[in-house]
């Protein structure tokens, strides 16, 4: 009994080494657990993900500004570019996450289109520099005929805008991942350094965006957009050397292929086959592996087989294995492994989740268009020689962050954890759904805000302070680390092996659709604002002028629309949680929940043992 006792820890080491294999260091060879990953390399991700942000942040919020002032677009038409410029970034996110988990790797996806970035960013200082290609100056609050630009001097501008769409879009999934990627979430200890890493992360994102808004603005503000452009190239250059320096400390996942290939061939084989009739047994299934454990066989997690969803079975019978007698070898677009079919159902539970996020993305989108506008029909004056750029208004959430999240991380988590058993203290559902919840009440101020301030402004000739509009950035700012954070670590999460790069693109991606129906939300409240007479200037937003225009009743819709979502986001992640599951093993199983791998691996030793006389 002993020596099988040993066999048995011979073949746990042999599959931890084996797992370790799978990552590589930067010559290609087997990663050394003691020389690579960790804390330390993850620095340098943190480093770049830092001044990448540095340097698009500073250039996203106060594109606004630019485009009115430089560009000479109309207010509402300024909006749509900077949110559908967003939202290019953030839909990129999906092409960098499967360019790097099916071909490149994170580390030279990230290389290459860091310095497609930092091109644009340099064509942007050019233009801004280069009186020929802008339209010449204006001031509208004089009568000015303002010429807007076209032809050559917009392409130039669109050129430049979204090559630092394509680089920041394909590079932010994989620092995440990449970072993510120097722990081993299989390993208890550093399970818990991973979820301190994604704290770290935001943390850092947190630093990243304090700076750009306020020391950056300031600079475009009082030197220019083509310096304030040309220290946002400066920013991106310092985050490549960041990253370029950790090259010996990293360990580094092989790219997979394609990792839409297999998520089509299950579509694809449960089609063909879906006259077929699904087994009662799950374990019937191509793939599965019920065998009993005798002295040389254990229950495998890995495929699925301990816990069978009932989830979308009708995908089940894409490992239906056919019979006949030539026994030939069914095409992999006809039969599927559990594996395929349990990583597609996975795929298709999170898409609620993530479409729950939408609507929180579309109030982020108004503090980086409509809350800059506001703060500047408001009193910026900080002293008597100092005003306060009010694209800078969005750092006040960033400075609480830099405090909060580590007294998050230092204090909450560990207190959570003793009594939820999590590692993260809580789980990231709650987490998100946390964080959805009080983006309602981010608008609520907004709106509140909004009233005043244009009351003030038509009733009595007063501008008031800029500083009455920080609680809609506040509330917002904690909001945000509460839903990035949850939303990061629970597609990263998820067991879909050689994904984790395009899964993280999936919290992007969910920023690119808010910021697109931002727009979209835009054009529409115009169009029926003005045609019912809403507006005092042909719609609710529908003049240059906030004065004319009603921003509050805007900002009342989006959080009416952020509490229905709310409740929507309470429905699906219930749903993602208690849906019932199958299996053939034994009574102790059912009692295991979700994807609980602690508990599962607990159940197998006990069984193990059990079966070692």
């Amino acid at each position: 009994m002993e020596q099988r006792r040993q066999n048995h820890k011979v073949e746990a080491i042999d599959t931890s080494e084996m797992a370790e294999e799978m990552t590589v260091d930067w010559r290609g060879r087997p990663s050394n657990p003691t020389k690579h990953g960790g804390m330390r390399a993850a620095a340098f991700v943190l480093g770049l993900q830092s001044f990448e942000i540095m340097g698009i942040a500073a250039v996203g919020n106060n594109l606004i500004t630019y485009v009115i002032n430089e560009m000479h677009f109309s207010l509402s038409n300024s909006a749509n570019v900077v949110t559908n410029f967003i939202g290019t970034v953030f839909l990129l996110a999906l092409v960098g996450g499967y360019v790097s988990d099916s071909y490149l790797g994170s580390f030279w996806t990230m290389l290459i289109f860091g310095f497609v970035e930092l091109s644009g960013f340099i064509l942007l200082s050019v233009q801004a520099h280069v009186p020929q290609l802008k339209p010449p100056p204006c001031n509208v609050n004089n009568g000015d005929e303002c010429v807007v630009a076209k032809g050559f001097k917009s392409l130039i501008f669109f050129v430049a805008l979204y090559l630092v769409a394509l680089g920041s879009g394909c590079m932010k999934p994989n620092m995440i991942a990449h970072g993510a990627d120097q722990f081993n979430p299989d390993d208890p200890k550093q399970s818990k350094k991973l979820s301190t890493y994604f704290n770290a992360a935001y943390f850092a994102f947190s630093m990243g965006e304090l700076v750009a808004l306020t020391l950056l603005v300031w600079v475009q503000t009082h030197s220019g957009m083509d310096v304030g452009f040309g220290v946002s190239a400066a920013a991106m250059a310092m985050g490549l050397i960041s990253l370029v320096s950790g090259t010996l400390y990293y360990r580094n996942k092989r790219p997979q292929g394609s990792i839409l290939t297999p998520i089509a061939q299950v579509f694809v084989a449960a089609i063909l086959k879906r006259k077929q009739v699904c087994p009662s047994n799950p374990q019937m299934l191509h793939g599965s592996q019920n065998n009993a454990l005798n002295d040389n066989a254990t229950f495998s997690t890995d495929a699925g087989s301990f816990l069978h969803t009932e989830k979308f079975r009708f995908l089940d019978k894409a490992s239906i294995k056919i019979q006949d007698r030539t026994n030939s070898k069914e095409s992999p677009w006809r039969l599927c492994t559990v594996t395929q079919v349990k990583q597609v159902k996975i795929l298709l539970s999170v898409i609620p989740i993530f479409a729950s996020t939408i609507i929180f993305n579309t109030i982020l989108a108004q503090l980086q268009t409509f809350s800059v506008q506001q703060g500047s029909m408001m009193n910026t004056k900080l002293t008597k020689s100092f005003h306060i750029p009010p694209a800078s208004l969005q750092s006040i959430p960033y400075i609480i962050l830099l405090i909060l999240v580590p007294l998050y991380d230092t204090f909450f988590v560990p207190f959570a954890r003793k009594f939820t058993g999590h590692d993260s203290g809580i789980s990231p559902l709650m987490r998100i759904g946390f964080g959805l919840f009080s983006a309602t009440f981010s608008m609520i101020a907004a709106a509140i805000m909004e009233k005043k301030r244009r009351d003030a402004a038509i009733h009595s000739n007063q501008i008031i302070s800029i500083f009455w509009i920080t609680p809609q950035f506040l509330i917002f700012g904690l909001s945000e680390m509460l839903t990035a954070v949850g939303l990061i670590e629970f597609f990263y999460k998820q067991s879909l092996k050689g994904m984790q790069a395009f899964l993280t693109a999936l919290t992007y991606c969910s920023y690119s659709f808010g910021f697109y129906l931002s727009s979209l939300l835009v054009s529409l409240v115009n169009k029926i604002t003005t045609s019912s007479g809403g507006g005092v200037g042909g719609g609710w937003l529908g003049d240059n002028n906030l004065n004319k225009d009603r921003l509050d009743l805007f900002y009342w819709l989006l959080a009416g629309l952020s509490f229905l979502n709310f409740l929507n986001y309470l429905f699906w992640s219930h749903w993602y949680s208690h849906t019932p599951s199958s299996s053939s093993a034994p009574s102790a199983l059912p009692q295991l929940h979700g994807h609980d791998t602690a508990r599962m691996e607990d159940y197998n030793h006990h069984r193990l043992d059990d079966n070692i006389p």
